[in-house]
C-alpha cells in the first residue's frame, strides 16, 4: 500500500478477532468535520461488563452490572473530556491526566510523560490516546501510544504523532496487533482510515467491522469545525 493511501476500517481490521480498543481521528471527506471514534472490546468477564455513557459532553465507561465488577482500576474511566477547545480521548484514566495537564499550562506530549503502559501483565496494555485542537475554523489533532520497551516492563517507550487533517484521512490506532495470551501489542503508526462524510455510515461501518463476540462499545462524534456543532452516535452492546 503507497504510504499517502487510504484503506476502509472494515478492511483494517478484517480477519482480526481482537485489536482490543481503538481511536480513530480525522477529517470527514467534506473537510467540514473533526472526528474521532473510541471502541472497547473484551475477552474476560469483567471487560464485557461495561457501556459507555455520555454526560455533560463527556463520555464514561461504567459497569452494567456493578455486582459483577472484579477490578475497576483498568476498565472504569472517563474516555472522552473536553477541556476550553481541546477534546481528549484516551483507553485509560490518562485522560484525566492530560485534562489536568492542559489545566496546568502543559502540552498534549509533555502531560503523558507522567503515565506509561497499563500494569497488567502478562499483556501490558498500551495506553493510546489522542488530542483535537478546535479552533477559527480550523482544527489539529495529535496521538500518543506509551507500551512497554520489553516483556519484563521495565522500561516505557512513548511515541507521539502531530497531524495536520486533510479531508477524508483519518488515523487509526489500537492497543493489540490481534489476539494472544499474552496479547502483543500494537506495531507502527497509526493506520490512515478513510473517513465518510456521514456519521452514520462511519459509526455502522466501524460496528459492524469489528468482531461480534468481542466488542462491546462504540462512540463516534462529528464537529464541524466552523460552526462547533456537535453530532454523536453511543452504541452499547450491553443494552
Amino acid at each position: 500500500m503507497d504510504i499517502y493511501s487510504t484503506e476502509r476500517f472494515r478492511d483494517a481490521v478484517s480477519g482480526n478477532s481482537y485489536p482490543g480498543r481503538g481511536i480513530v481521528v480525522g477529517n470527514s471527506g467534506d473537510g467540514a468535520n473533526a472526528v474521532i471514534a473510541y471502541f472497547i472490546m473484551g475477552r474476560s468477564e469483567n471487560s464485557r461488563n461495561r457501556v459507555f455513557s455520555e454526560k455533560d459532553g463527556a463520555v464514561y465507561t461504567e459497569p452494567f452490572d456493578p455486582s459483577k465488577v472484579e477490578d475497576p482500576s483498568l476498565i472504569i474511566y472517563a474516555a472522552v473530556r473536553t477541556f476550553e477547545n481541546k477534546l481528549i480521548v484516551t483507553n485509560g484514566d490518562q485522560t484525566d491526566t492530560v485534562y489536568e495537564g492542559f489545566a496546568q499550562g502543559k502540552g498534549f506530549h509533555e502531560a503523558l510523560t507522567e503515565r506509561c503502559f497499563e500494569p497488567d501483565a502478562p499483556n501490558l496494555t498500551p495506553r493510546i490516546s489522542a488530542v483535537v485542537r478546535l479552533g477559527s475554523g480550523a482544527f489539529d489533532y495529535s496521538m500518543s501510544i506509551l507500551k512497554s520497551a520489553d516483556r519484563g516492563g521495565t522500561a516505557c517507550n512513548r511515541y507521539g504523532f502531530d497531524y495536520a487533517p486533510l479531508p477524508g484521512v483519518g488515523h487509526f490506532i489500537h492497543t493489540y496487533q490481534c489476539d494472544g495470551n499474552p496479547l502483543p501489542t500494537f506495531q507502527g503508526e497509526p493506520r490512515r482510515i478513510e473517513i465518510p462524510n456521514d456519521i452514520d455510515e462511519f459509526t455502522d461501518e466501524i460496528w459492524n467491522s469489528l468482531d461480534p463476540g468481542n466488542k462491546i462499545s462504540l462512540y463516534v462524534r462529528y464537529t464541524d469545525i466552523k460552526t462547533g456543532e456537535i453530532q454523536s452516535r453511543l452504541i452499547n452492546k450491553n443494552q
